[in-house]
C-alpha cells in the first residue's frame, strides 16, 4: 500500500530536495549577475595594466573578497547545474552517485585551489614559479 501524493495548489509537491537544490541554484545565479559584471568591469579596467596595478587591486581587500565569493558562488552554481545533468543523462543509480561524487569533488577542489591564489596574490607573495 502507498502513500497517496501530496497536493498543494493542484500541484504534486516534490517528495525529495528538488525544490530546496532549485532555490539555491536561483539564489547562486542571482548572485552571479551582479558579482560577473563587477568580474567583467573589473577586467576590463585591468586590461593593459602593469604588474603593479594588478597586484595593487589584488591587494585591496574589497577587491580579494569579492573575487573570492564570486569563486564560492560560481563553483556552487556549477556544481549544482552538473548534478542535473548527470541526474538527468546517466540511468544507472550506481554511475550516478559516483558521478555526481566526482564532479562534486572537483568543484570543491577548483573552488580552495581559487580561494588560495586569491589570498595568496592578495597577500603580496610571489605567484608559484612556472611548470609547477
Amino acid at each position: 500500500m502507498s502513500a497517496a501524493p501530496k497536493f498543494k495548489n493542484h500541484v504534486k509537491v516534490s517528495e525529495r530536495h528538488g525544490a530546496g537544490e532549485w532555490k539555491i541554484e536561483k539564489l547562486a545565479l542571482l548572485a552571479l549577475m551582479p558579482l560577473g559584471l563587477w568580474v567583467l568591469s573589473s577586467g576590463f579596467t585591468l586590461a593593459g595594466a602593469g604588474y603593479e596595478a594588478v597586484a595593487a587591486w589584488f591587494g585591496n581587500a574589497l577587491n580579494a573578497g569579492l573575487l573570492g565569493l564570486t569563486a564560492i558562488v560560481f563553483f556552487l552554481f556549477a556544481s549544482l547545474a552538473w548534478k542535473v545533468i548527470i541526474e538527468d543523462y546517466v540511468p544507472a543509480p550506481s554511475a550516478r552517485t559516483t558521478l555526481i561524487n566526482l564532479s562534486n569533488l572537483v568543484f570543491l577542489v577548483l573552488a580552495a585551489a581559487s580561494i588560495f591564489f586569491i589570498v595568496r596574490v592578495a597577500m603580496g607573495s610571489a605567484p608559484l614559479p612556472a611548470g609547477v
